[in-house]
């Protein structure tokens, strides 16, 4: 008889967006003729960049040519794409980073779900709290998480880095030894940034315990403030402990395109049972090959082409878009007295919901008063207790008709 993994039992409830999701359809069986505005998953809306668009199209040509036809890519994406990736993001910012320190993936989220496979089972890890979820749900499934207390609604097994008013969103170090430290910047769902000193506690931190910091960076695009990192590796020290994520489908319309990145410095080295140094980057290539085929020849064109003059102006329209979104909600919140943070350096803005109400109440109170779906704070931990998220990414006349709603409902 086969049985299964016995951690995926530990996971709580459904996942974050699956709820949603059918809270959504619930209402919208009862009231059929809602017109429903969705703030809430962090996908986009607006067109892809037409350099991105144009070169796809050539790359299906490309496909339909005996001479030109691809099977095939290497897994860890084409040299044409790794190389710009290493030149626009990080060597013309005067980082160091390789073309060979770059595998091409078919999304953050894997990645980031995936990250964890190559490290040992009783690695202990510290994530944000509020977090994405899919940090605290794969080492669930991966057997690190320990026991759920539904007291604490917390893991026994993972160190939680609290992140509320009292801190400015911003995590203390941990108190103990950790191994894995999840730190996504600018911060999904908080919408905050890191300055470079407080960076640089993170990387001391990780070389001074024999930690990995796993970096999500997948909104640095939308960084808009100086002296903000973009890359944690502008911080000294960084390329030996640090792992970096980052995406194209927020930059530049990917979300159903799927392409991302992940860069892994040679120098990052972990330690096998009998002590000896090995190689991260080593690792997450055996893991590429053996479970990976590579992202489409069409796709990793249409990303390379984002790199051209013509991709960077596009994409900074698009960000600029999402951005001006951002503060039509901002503005909208604080004009009736709601405290909200976020939608500065981020496409997120981190709300506190009035007294008395909690996240998922809030939730339903937007759904049912004002036909607006976003996204409880609690759904990304505890601390997010009290919080909603809602995002920037609807067009321009969903989000002027959503903020008009959210302020004539009478805080």
């Amino acid at each position: 008889m086969a049985r299964i993994n016995p951690h995926y039992k530990e996971l709580q409830g459904s996942y974050l967006f699956s709820e949603i999701a059918r809270r959504r359809t619930a209402f919208l069986k009862e009231h059929p003729d809602a017109d429903i505005i969705s703030l809430g998953i962090g996908d986009v809306t607006r067109p892809l960049p037409e350099a991105a668009a144009s070169a796809m199209r050539a790359a299906v040509d490309d496909m339909t040519k005996a001479e030109t036809f691809r099977g095939y890519g290497p897994e860890q994406g084409y040299d044409f794409l790794r190389e710009a990736i290493a030149r626009h993001d990080y060597q013309d910012r005067g980082i160091d980073i390789r073309a060979d320190e770059v595998f091409v993936s078919d999304g953050s989220k894997c990645d980031v779900s995936n990250i964890q496979e190559i490290f040992s089972q009783d690695a202990v890890v510290a994530v944000q709290d509020p977090v994405y979820p899919v940090y605290v749900d794969t080492n669930v499934m991966a057997g690190r998480a320990g026991a759920y207390d539904k007291e604490t609604n917390r893991y026994q097994g993972i160190v939680y880095l609290v992140c509320g008013r009292e801190n400015g969103f911003k995590p203390a170090l941990p108190e103990r030894k950790v191994d894995l430290i999840y730190l996504c910047y600018p911060n999904n769902p908080t919408g905050m940034t890191l300055t470079r000193d407080e960076l640089k506690r993170w990387v001391d931190y990780a070389k001074k315990n024999g930690s990995v910091i796993l970096y999500d960076s997948a909104y640095e695009a939308y960084i808009r403030e100086e002296g903000v990192p973009h890359s944690i590796y502008e911080i000294e020290g960084a390329r030996e402990v640090a792992i970096e994520f980052r995406s194209f489908s927020k930059t530049a319309g990917f979300t159903g395109v799927r392409c991302a990145y992940t860069v892994v410095p040679r120098d990052l080295k972990a330690k096998d049972n009998d002590g000896n140094d090995v190689a991260i980057a080593d690792l997450w290539n055996r893991r590429h090959t053996t479970k990976f085929n590579g992202v489409s020849y069409v796709t990793q064109r249409g990303a390379a082409a984002l790199y051209t003059p013509e991709g960077k102006a596009q994409i900074a329209a698009l960000v600029d878009y999402y951005m001006a979104n951002a503060k039509l909600i901002l503005d909208g919140l604080k004009s009736v007295g709601i405290e909200a943070y976020g939608g500065v350096n981020a496409p997120y803005i981190w709300l506190k919901t009035p007294e008395g109400i909690d996240s998922w109440a809030f939730f339903d109170k937007l759904l049912r008063e004002a036909h607006i779906v976003g996204t409880p704070g609690v759904g990304f931990g505890q601390a997010g207790q009290g919080y909603f998220r809602l995002t920037a990414f609807g067009s321009r006349e969903n989000t002027e008709r959503a903020v008009e709603r959210i302020t004539k409902l009478g805080w």
